[in-house]
């Protein structure tokens, strides 16, 4: 009974009033349909050996991959599917341009005729005439 009475006295009266209104208060905000941002792609974490040749482009810098998701991964903008033609030959080896390489070291695994060797990057693997077969040492 003491608590009905606490409740009703003024004081009571006056805290339950001011909560009730405080209560009544409350503001949610919709920001509506609007165009809402794009989540951030999750980078890969790991690519497949599979070999499905693109042709992709950073800047001014083309460059054969051995798949998508590994040239996607080195932060370059895939163009096509299959091997970049260098400048606009179509033949293999032999006579072509001198190749400059950076000394980059991303290794890749080349193979040419049956011979497989590791490259310290994609490059200096074309460059020896080599086909990429996967990222990293064979």
């Amino acid at each position: 009974m003491k608590f009905l009475a606490a409740i009703f006295s003024r004081q009571g009266f006056a805290i339950l009033f001011l909560s009730a209104i405080l209560a009544a208060c409350t503001v949610v905000v919709d920001d509506g349909p609007g165009p809402r941002p794009r989540p951030p792609r999750p980078e890969p974490q790991f690519c497949t050996k599979q070999y499905e040749p693109v042709c992709a482009r950073r800047g001014g810098d083309r460059q054969t991959f051995a798949n998508g998701c590994l040239a996607e991964r080195a932060g370059y903008r895939i163009v096509r599917d299959g091997p970049c033609r260098d400048g606009g030959g179509g033949g293999g080896g032999g006579g072509g341009e001198q190749t400059f390489c950076t000394r980059e070291y991303a290794p890749v695994c080349g193979r040419r005729h049956g011979d497989m060797r590791t490259f310290p990057n994609a490059c200096e693997a074309r460059a020896s005439d080599y086909r990429i077969v996967g990222d990293g040492p064979c």
